[in-house]
């Protein structure tokens, strides 16, 4: 295996070498002083054009070996580099650096001599497609842009702006001149346009400079917002670059792009270029840039594994991420966002567990009442968002006001390793400004997925996929330790029905109860129904933890042939014929087990076509498949993170970490279980204040 030598004054890249290891696949050694070539190391890696790569060039010259030059992807991360956001893609470049139009780069000699087969030309029309479809480009922090900014009856001419002293300017035979005759041709060329300067996102970011002049003149108009790039471009037909890889999202978008230096997509006939190249004489299609830029070229990881993996692996992760991030502007509505949410009717425990699924650029405001809410600023703009239904006094007619509505939070579908009233963190929630699922008397966002949503063949096959998987390793909302049912002598023969008991306090059972308020009264309407079944009566896990109070146990017991403490509720669904509940969750894991189930109340698998219903639910007539059910559930409603410094993630990652965690986590009793669970409160609670108070520290 080979062994890329690292120069020992070229820190950074040692302190990466771990990531930079996923995505060579080789591993790497410093080169102590005086720098000479460390045994069996068989290149010199160094970054671009910058003082690492110059000089990891010199030494590759004088040592007779390879050189690899590294840069970001073009398809980078979700996040700014300068913000610190890990890179999610590279190219290492052994002959130069794509941005460097003085010299040669691997990039460079792939479109100038390369060959794409069919088949690569057909992956590179599907990766167009995605990165049109999902907006991508090489960060995708940027906002949608609000309806009204350009009016229709204007012309709009793009100029985008570039960082001061940008190695891409340097080398792609750009300068300040340049900029400046590039913003006076898009005023002299189109006499009838507002001429629009796009402003770098590290510039918005407060890091940086920008490179354009600020002349003053009428029709100019500069662009100060964080709008993302493909939304922004939407609006314009004619795009005007130095070397600033918004051409290329440009291209993408199949916008006219006037390029005035040489970036490595100018020269090949896509471009209207003020300067050429000698070496690039080739003409090619869209379609092979696409192939050369983010099929060839670059190199990927996973964000979760950080295993090497293709480019649609990473475009499907940061459309996702990037989907969710936006919630506040697409889901909820309301006037134009401030980025603040006010949210009420959250534990102080909870605070840090669910700071990361708003989002990382939301600024988040608990508050106990509208009056602290007011004190905090709390004005026309802010977003709502509520603990399920702890909605303080006044907070409904205070959301009219303001001409939004409001976010309710719960926990999702797939949790946790361990149950959340052990303060466990959550790795999956709901946010819903429509209601929740569990409330019949609102038009849920749930609800209005599976009642409109279209559920195409690919996100079915996925559902598919999830579900098997689930099932396959045994998966749930908690996942606790599996441990086996037993039935006794008396059960042979008999049909088997499960009864999940349920908090009979819960939100769930008051609001969708369909008129039954305890568990005990199921129990009997499911002995009227079923008098020769064998009813197995098993109480839900908060109960059995002595977390919530239980119900009329004697009464349970009464009813029930057999109440199962031990069992876990998988198992118990596995071992029976059929699943009879109020709202139980449980009727939902169920259904992924294709187990008939009977519901009572009204929860949201209910009224489909796939549960015997005993509680009339008129407004849900469409019938599904299980993985339209699935897909809508699972894969649409809730939204997935690893939690403070992690990531958002699909509904598949969630699975496979969730039975990562299983695997790791121990499950103790008695004592010790108490003992870890005021340890995990305690560690809330404090990660909860410690966050607060930095945030009080950076307002003052």
């Amino acid at each position: 295996m080979q062994r890329l030598a690292v120069h020992w004054k070229d820190h950074g890249l040692w302190w990466q070498r771990r990531l930079l290891q996923a995505f060579l696949e080789a591993p790497l050694c410093v080169a102590p002083p005086p720098g000479r070539l460390p045994r069996n190391a068989t290149a010199w890696i160094g970054w671009g054009r910058r003082p690492s790569g110059r000089r990891a060039t010199r030494l590759a010259q004088r040592d007779g070996v390879k050189c690899l030059l590294l840069e970001d992807g073009f398809l980078r991360s979700h996040g700014l580099a300068v913000l610190g956001a890990q890179p999610l893609s590279i190219v290492a470049d052994t002959s130069g650096v794509h941005y460097d139009a003085t010299a040669p780069s691997d990039i460079e000699t792939m479109l100038e001599h390369g060959d794409f087969s069919t088949a690569e030309l057909q992956q590179a029309t599907r990766a167009l497609h995605l990165l049109r479809q999902e907006g991508l480009s090489k960060y995708n922090t940027g906002l949608p842009v609000p309806a009204g900014i350009f009016p229709a009856d204007e012309e709009h001419v793009l100029v985008v702006d570039q960082t001061a002293g940008d190695m891409s300017l340097h080398y792609g035979l750009a300068n300040d001149d340049t900029c400046r005759s590039m913003l006076e041709a898009a005023l002299e060329e189109n006499p009838h346009a507002i001429i629009c300067v796009k402003t770098h996102p590290d510039v918005l970011a407060g890091r940086r400079h920008g490179a354009l002049p600020c002349l003053q003149h009428p029709r100019l108009r500069w662009l100060t917002d964080n709008w993302h790039p493909h939304d922004l471009l939407m609006h314009f037909r004619k795009v005007y670059v130095a070397t600033s890889l918004m051409g290329l999202d440009a291209l993408l978008l199949e916008r006219e792009v006037h390029c005035f230096g040489l970036p490595f997509y100018a020269g090949w006939g896509l471009t209207k270029d003020r300067q050429r190249s000698e070496r690039r004489t080739a003409r090619r299609t869209l379609t092979e840039l696409v192939a050369a830029a983010f099929l060839r070229y670059p190199r990927y990881i996973h964000p979760l594994s950080g295993k090497r993996c293709d480019f649609f692996t990473v475009a499907k992760h940061i459309a996702h991420e990037k989907h969710q991030r936006r919630f506040w502007t697409e889901e909820v509505a309301g006037p134009p966002w401030t980025g603040r949410v006010h949210v009420f009717g959250f534990r102080i425990w909870k605070h840090a567990q669910t700071r990361p699924f708003f989002g990382e650029q939301v600024e988040l405001r608990f508050s106990r009442n509208l009056q602290a809410a007011r004190r905090k600023g709390l004005r026309r703009g802010d977003r709502i968002a509520v603990w399920g239904y702890r909605d303080p006094p006044g907070l409904a007619e205070a959301a009219r006001r303001l001409g939004t509505s409001i976010v309710r939070v719960e926990d999702g579908f797939l949790r946790s390793v361990g149950l959340g009233s052990d303060f466990i963190a959550p790795l999956s929630l709901v946010f819903d400004p429509c209601g929740l699922y569990f409330d019949p008397s609102s038009d849920s966002r749930l609800q209005h997925i599976l009642q409109h949503h279209h559920f195409d063949d690919e996100l079915l096959r996925e559902a598919a996929r999830l579900r098997r998987f689930i099932v396959e390793h045994g998966l749930s909302k908690y996942n606790l330790p599996r441990r086996a049912l037993h039935l006794p002598p008396q059960a042979r023969g008999r049909r088997i029905v499960l009864v999940p008991g349920q908090v009979e306090t819960d939100a769930a059972v008051r609001l969708g109860g369909g008129g039954l308020r305890s568990n005990a009264a199921l129990l009997q309407q499911v002995r009227e129904h079923m008098p020769d079944a064998w009813i197995i009566y098993k109480p839900h896990p908060d109960v059995l933890a002595h977390n919530r109070a239980a119900g009329d146990e004697a009464a349970e017991q009464a009813l029930a042939d057999q109440v199962e403490t031990h069992a876990d509720i998988l198992s118990c669904i596995e071992a029976c014929d059929e699943v009879h509940t109020i709202s139980s969750l449980s009727g939902f894991d169920a259904l992924l087990r294709e187990r008939k189930v009977a519901t009572y109340g009204t929860p949201f698998y209910a009224g489909w076509g796939l549960t015997h219903d005993h509680a009339p639910l008129p407004q849900r007539g469409r019938k599904l498949s299980l993985d339209a059910l699935v897909a809508g559930a699972l894969l649409i409603y809730p939204r997935y993170h690893t939690g403070p410094g992690g990531n958002f993630i699909t509904a598949e990652e969630a699975a496979r970490l969730l039975l990562e965690r299983r695997r790791a986590q121990p499950f103790p009793t008695g004592m010790e279980r108490q003992l870890m669970k005021w340890g995990a409160f305690t560690h809330a609670l404090a990660h909860s204040l410690t966050q607060h108070l930095l945030l009080a520290l950076r307002r003052q």
